[in-house]
């Protein structure tokens, strides 16, 4: 994190000497300074806001990827015995009709 805040910037005093710069031109800088500093940690801080939702929605989403995956593996192991018993079915039923219709 930044050693600076804007209220050290703010409370920070400085030695006059003779000659030195103005200290209109020194308190105008240190404003816009603290002005940047105030603008960068609301960003920042809307930022860390940020990436902690994404992180929590790319955690559910990865939970919803590995329980579909799940379901997308146990579907198409159903589908590998499907075509047996449905093929069961059609000779069954063709034997009922046999019986049925030759009756």
């Amino acid at each position: 994190m930044a050693k600076l805040t804007d209220q050290i910037i703010f409370n920070k005093s400085f030695n006059v000497e003779f000659k030195g710069y103005s200290t209109l031109e020194v308190d105008t800088f240190l404003d816009q300074v603290i002005l940047d500093y105030q603008y960068f940690q609301f960003e920042m801080k809307k930022m860390q806001d940020n990436l902690q939702t994404l992180q929590q929605q790319n955690a559910a989403l990865q939970a919803r990827l590995i329980e579909t995956e799940g379901r997308l593996d146990l579907y198409q192991n159903n589908q590998e015995s499907a075509p047996l018993s449905q093929s069961d079915l059609l000779k069954r039923l063709a034997k009922l009709e046999q019986e049925v219709y030759h009756k």
